[in-house]
């Protein structure tokens, strides 16, 4: 029931339902003691509203906007118990005393600060946007852009302003209790000093000194950087703060490429959620002001995702467009007619030719480009079973998909099944299950089913963790953690780029990346993932949630896969291990691998599981690897040769199709110099005549 109600409240938390519990509680007995009327009641009551309330902000929990939504938002909460404290010193006969008077006043004047206070925070936040904001782009030297307004006067700055009248209300209380009318006058005093206060050291930070310089000139310094800096291919990205992978999978690419790179973004938490990265990124939220850009050096645009704001790009005639998509696996997402908009469509083999092939959708044959993928260059191939330790088998199931189609993710029906089966493998085999970012994100029933996994898994962990065939070096797990905790605190220290007190205006300023910070970071996150895999026994079970360790890190730490139809079997057919793949849909094993590429030299279980035996068979004895061969000849397939490597493909076919553009543009001047040139003669013959 409980569990029910978290669902249904949208809550983090058991102590989120309960703080909102007490705090709707808490009301009632407000009212109730100042009826009575008994002012200790009253004071446990407020206290214990004020910090359930408290609690739920620095929670971001979502009870509080949804209280907002049915007219129970913060000022009414603190509006109400103020009004009840007026009852309750009017029930304890003190209507006609001066405090009383004071106190009506006091309220009623703190909450005519709100307005001003609330303007005021409102102006400030809106003239410091940019409209555009960058990272690794040198405005310094080009635009003036005064520090941000202290944190302490922004942040929660409403949640702050109304907690002024605490004062107030411990004075008057004490006035009820002691009689004391210094007590009562003191606290009104407070609020109202303090709340003036607030307002009155909000009001500078509107002087024009303290502003960022407005839009137009934002924009005419951006324009002006560009032309400078003469991009030469964008990766442009628009999505949701959930869709940041899909960007950060292509960031290491756009740093090796040849070409002078650039990002382009659309949404401001995007460029929260983005990964570090050295190449210069221009976000610009608005579409007019994206159109307004001057992006005519710019010969190649990349376009990871199909979404609709793609067309305020897509509507520039100088450069030449590139779906290069987030991933490539037999999901329709990966033959969307959409792509129709594109002047090339880039795939990481022939598998993808044939997928546009197959389906039909418009794409023409002469505009697919094979150019592998180079993200998955970090990839280990495949050296055997593994002599010191025993096999690690990934379970990495995609997610449910936005239906309730079968054939989405094994995790509904099967994956209970694989991971009891794994777990209880004889020789044994540890396994490490990874689901996909988004489980659980639509249905209920795929995040039911993906806790009863975890909880599997932490109860194998558990039970190998006692069982006498398996034993570790404390002293190497001690060392390995020291020198976890060790690199994640200077991984913490170099993540801070900018200060905590910066806003957007303030990091677009001082957003040029640390060479040698970046470096450093790059280095010491390889070394954290090599002390995150000997931080614990090579056997031991383990879910593995969140960014780190990354997916491939995965990969290279397992030596066979059991995932879904997804971009993950393409990938992890990368490593040539032996891989198996769920036929959640019962289409049978012949029509699942007629359907879908990736599964060709995959085992197929059953949402029973079966078949998890060949595919442990595979990983143990050469001789019992019949797939081996599939293997190799699937991966030339799906990603391309060796050799020449995935980047060097990825740069000739920018560099080909910079050419295209070029030549495209050149042709359009000589047309423009052409009909000139007609004009001017049509011209003059009119005039000779």
């Amino acid at each position: 029931m409980i569990t029910t109600a978290i669902r249904v409240a949208r809550v983090g938390s058991v102590a989120e339902l309960a703080a909102v519990a007490l705090m709707t509680l808490g009301f009632p007995c407000l009212m109730l003691a100042a009826l009575v009327p008994n002012v200790p009641a009253f004071a446990v009551a407020a206290a214990v509203t004020y910090l359930a309330d408290l609690y739920l902000h620095r929670r971001g929990s979502y009870l509080i906007s949804l209280l907002g939504k049915v007219r129970a938002g913060l000022s009414t909460r603190f509006l109400v118990r103020e009004l009840l404290l007026i009852l309750l010193l009017a029930r304890l006969e003190l209507s006609e005393e001066p405090v009383f008077y004071a106190a009506i006043a006091c309220f009623t004047l703190f909450f005519g600060l709100q307005a001003p206070h609330g303007a005021l925070v409102t102006l400030i936040d809106k003239r410091r946007q940019m409209p555009v904001v960058t990272r690794n782009v040198d405005l310094v030297s080009r635009l003036t852009v005064p520090d941000a307004p202290p944190r302490l006067l922004l942040r929660r700055a409403g949640v702050k302003m109304l907690h002024l009248d605490l004062a107030a209300v411990g004075g008057l209380l004490a006035y009820a209790v002691t009689d004391s009318e210094t007590a009562g006058f003191a606290g009104v005093g407070v609020t109202l000093g303090l709340g003036t206060l607030y307002v009155l050291a909000l009001a500078p930070y509107l002087r024009a000194k303290r502003i960022p310089p407005k839009a137009d000139k934002v924009l005419k310094t951006v324009s002006a950087w560009l032309r400078e800096y003469r991009p030469e291919t964008v990766l442009y990205f628009s999505g949701s703060a959930d869709s940041a992978y899909q960007l950060n999978m292509w960031l290491e690419t756009m740093e090796q490429i040849e070409s002078r790179p650039l990002i382009i973004l659309r949404e401001r938490v995007i460029l929260e959620k983005m990964a570090p990265t050295t190449v210069p990124v221009v976000c610009v939220p608005g579409g007019v002001h994206l159109m307004n850009m001057d992006l005519s050096m710019v010969r190649v645009a990349l376009y990871a995702a199909n979404v609709g704001k793609n067309i305020h790009l897509l509507r520039v005639p100088t450069m030449k467009h590139v779906f290069i998509g987030h991933g490539d696996s037999d999901k329709l997402a990966s033959v969307n007619p959409f792509s129709k908009v594109y002047d090339e469509v880039w795939t990481a083999g022939r598998a993808g030719r044939d997928r546009y092939a197959i389906a039909d959708v418009g794409i023409r044959d002469e505009d697919i480009v094979e150019v592998g993928r180079p993200q998955l260059a970090p990839i280990a191939p495949w050296q055997g079973a593994p002599a010191d330790r025993i096999p690690t088998v990934l379970y990495a199931p995609t997610w449910e998909g936005w239906d309730d189609d079968p054939g989405n993710t094994s995790i509904l029906l099967a994956g209970e099944n694989i991971v009891k089966k794994l777990v209880a493998a004889e020789p044994p085999v540890r396994v490490l299950y990874k689901p996909h970012p988004f489980t659980g994100t639509r249905s209920a029933k795929a995040r039911a089913a993906h806790r009863r996994i975890t909880a599997l898994v932490e109860k194998a962990a558990a039970e190998r963790a006692a069982d006498p065939r398996f034993t570790a070096d404390p002293a190497a797990l001690a060392k390995a953690r020291a020198e976890l905790t060790r690199l994640k605190a200077r991984l913490d220290e170099l993540s801070l780029t900018f200060d905590e007190k910066a806003d957007e205006a303030v990091t677009s300023r001082d957003g040029l990346v640390d060479m040698r910070r970046h470096q450093e970071a790059a280095r010491l996150r390889a070394d954290w993932n090599d002390a995150y895999w000997r931080s614990f026994p090579s056997y031991e079970h383990r879910v593995i949630t969140g960014g780190e360790p990354r997916l491939y890190d995965c990969f290279n730490a397992s030596e066979a896969m059991v995932s879904d139809i997804s971009s993950v079997v393409s990938d992890f057919i990368a490593s040539g291990k032996p891989y198996a793949v769920t036929d959640s849909a019962e289409l049978g094993a012949e029509e699942f691998r007629r359907q879908n590429t990736a599964v060709r030299a995959a085992v197929i279980l059953t949402n029973d599981a079966a078949g998890v035996q060949q595919l442990l068979d595979a990983v143990r004895d050469p001789a019992a690897d019949t797939l081996a061969e599939d293997r190799k000849e699937l991966k030339e397939y799906l990603l391309g040769p060796d050799e020449p490597t995935s980047i060097e493909r990825f740069d000739t076919a920018i560099a080909d199709l910079a050419l295209k553009a070029e030549a495209r543009n050149v042709g359009q001047e000589s047309h423009v110099v052409a009909a000139a040139g007609e004009a001017e003669l049509a011209e003059g013959g009119v005039t000779a005549v």
